[in-house]
């Protein structure tokens, strides 16, 4: 059984959330530096809280594990689900999110395990795109709000 790409993307998403990455960060060291009162707080009106961010890439990731499970879901960028409110957020708490932010990390991974790379040549019945691009996707997506996460933090901090 070859899983020499599944072995890969599941790498790359446990480095991103705490690894030795060449870009030296990872979601670990910026998370550590939010605390429940700056979580759920954008720093500029156009720049999405720590708390947003976070729950737009566990909405994203739980999308892509049912299109990964055959089913066709639909999600619009400007649906409420991918971009809830502080407000609708910060009732559960900043540790409860970060606690469902690295769940739905580990159930991509548990949806992998026991599959070989040949599950990746799958077609998505969503995308028409195989299941490596939607994978692949999903660490792109995690890189790019990692960005995102670092400028708010940034920006919180002055």
């Amino acid at each position: 059984m070859l899983t020499t790409l599944i072995n890969d993307i599941t790498q790359q998403l446990n480095d991103l959330d705490n690894g030795d990455l060449w870009l030296d960060e990872n979601f670990a060291k910026k998370l550590e530096q939010v605390n429940e009162m700056n979580a759920f707080t954008r720093p500029l009106p156009d720049l999405h809280s720590p708390a947003e961010l976070l729950s737009h890439l566990i909405v994203w990731r739980r999308i892509n594990i049912k299109r990964l499970n055959g089913e066709t879901v639909r999600l619009q960028v400007d649906d409420p689900i991918n971009w809830k409110a502080n407000e609708e957020l910060r009732p559960n708490g900043w540790e409860a999110l970060k606690k469902e932010f690295y769940q739905s990390k580990q159930e991509v991974i548990d949806m992998l395990s026991g599959k070989d790379d040949s599950y990746l040549h799958t077609i998505s019945t969503h995308y028409g795109k195989d299941f490596r691009y939607l994978l692949q996707g999903l660490v792109h997506h995690d890189v790019y709000h990692l960005g995102q996460l670092g400028i708010s933090i940034k920006y919180l901090k002055k």
